[in-house]
């Protein structure tokens, strides 16, 4: 009977090759997981149970790059370290661009290991897998190495390939929600102000990207009366145009039934609190007109001051009260009252037009905003506007950062 010698090449053969098909049954296996679009968390349980049950591997530390810094998303064995002392290590590996001994390593937490396995793409390192308590053979170790380092670069890859794709739904996404905005804003906006023969309207909306948060509006409550708004909400996309959807239907309800602004006001602060829970807030600035009496109401939440020239005098209508939104009960509200004479002009605008960046030594500011007015109340509403957005392109020379919205009235 022939005696079995396991040192006998043609037995180390057999088990090289066993463990080639282990091997590449392993890759399969993970392979076939990414296809399928395996969690994260199961690939990274995966590839522990490959280095325990089939490489003998018994300490281990699996760390990926993200904005300079080194998450551990899979550690076993050995002595536990903190999350700064493995970051820190990680960032002592970067002379390392291949599988490399850490026998001698002179830092602390390496030197319990021993190889490192860096991941690189294009000279950028994405992960490194530490290994310790490595039971294998001196024959194989380069084998174990290579492998280890296939099937982690696999699972980084795969990994890659997940944010970039999770990056691609977010801006697709991203760039419907903005899609969607700019619809619903586009419905909340008035394309064109309704013609009235007691006051003319010229109105003008600058978005600075495809979608802001300004919003105005005018409001034929009777005969005698009408009211209008202007208002700036905060934060941009999908949120901020179903606020502002939320608050034109509201504006729009009470604005019929409520004959005091101030009831207005405190109405729509508590909406907007019930809505968004103290997260975003309205800056607005409300007026209601009487033809009879020729009396102004109203209310500045916050807002920039609307600019009034009555009687050869530009005032800024400022009394009201704080932004809504941000507090529960608002802390004070003011309305104001004055009297507007024939042929006054009306100017409403938001931050936007102060918000320009500078060019050069020209400034822009609301004393020279007011000194405009002065200059130019003569003109029509559509005309002030032009003229003023013409002098801040052509004299001023800024750039807008922000959206701008003038809304101009011409009181008869």
């Amino acid at each position: 009977m022939q005696s079995f010698d396991p040192n006998s090449d043609e037995d180390e053969l057999i088990r090289l090759l066993l463990k080639r098909q282990s091997e590449l049954n392993s890759l399969l296996e993970v392979t076939r997981a990414i296809n399928k679009n395996t969690s994260t968390p199961v690939l990274v349980q995966m590839l522990e149970v490959i280095l325990q049950n089939y490489l003998q591997v018994g300490a281990f530390r699996f760390l990926i790059e993200k904005d300079n810094l080194y998450t551990c998303i899979s550690k076993y064995g050995g002595t536990p370290e903190t999350s700064d002392q493995l970051n820190r290590a990680c960032h002592r590996l970067s002379k390392f661009k291949s599988p490399a001994s850490l026998k001698g390593n002179e830092d602390k937490v390496l030197q319990k290991y021993d190889y490192v396995i860096p991941i690189y793409h294009k000279n950028k390192s994405l992960a490194y897998a530490i290994i310790g308590d490595f039971n294998t053979s001196a024959e194989m170790v380069n084998n174990d190495l290579n492998f280890i380092q296939t099937l982690v670069n696999i699972i980084v890859v795969a990994l890659e390939n997940k944010k970039l794709f999770r990056e691609r739904l977010d801006t697709e996404r991203f760039k419907r929600e903005m899609e969607l905005a700019v619809e619903v804003q586009n419905m909340l906006i008035p394309q064109a102000i309704q013609h009235d023969t007691s006051v003319e309207i010229g109105a003008k909306y600058l978005p600075h990207q495809n979608i802001g948060g300004d919003y105005y509006d005018f409001i034929r409550l009777n005969a005698d009366e009408f009211l209008w708004c202007i208002a700036d909400v905060s934060g941009k996309g999908m949120s901020a145009a179903l606020l502002m959807a939320n608050f034109q239907a509201s504006l729009h309800a009470w604005a019929m039934v409520e004959d005091s602004l101030s009831n207005i006001v405190n109405r729509l602060n508590s909406k907007v609190i019930s809505n968004t829970k103290g997260e975003k807030f309205i800056t607005l600035f409300l007026a209601k007109y009487n033809e009879k009496t020729r009396k102004l109401n109203y209310i500045n939440a916050g807002h920039n001051p609307t600019i009034l020239y009555n009687n050869g005098k530009a005032t800024q209508l400022k009394l009201g009260t704080t932004m809504i939104g941000a507090f529960e009960v608002l802390p004070f509200l003011n309305e104001g009252e004055i009297e507007v004479g024939t042929n006054s002009l009306v100017f409403n605008y938001t931050d936007g037009l102060l918000d320009f960046e500078p060019h050069g030594n020209k400034v822009w500011n609301e004393a020279m905003l007011m000194d405009f007015m002065r200059e130019h109340n003569n003109l029509s509403p559509d005309r002030f506007n032009q003229t003023l957005m013409d002098h801040l392109n052509l004299v001023i020379k800024g750039k807008p950062i922000d959206d701008i919205t003038l809304l101009t009235l011409r009181i008869f």
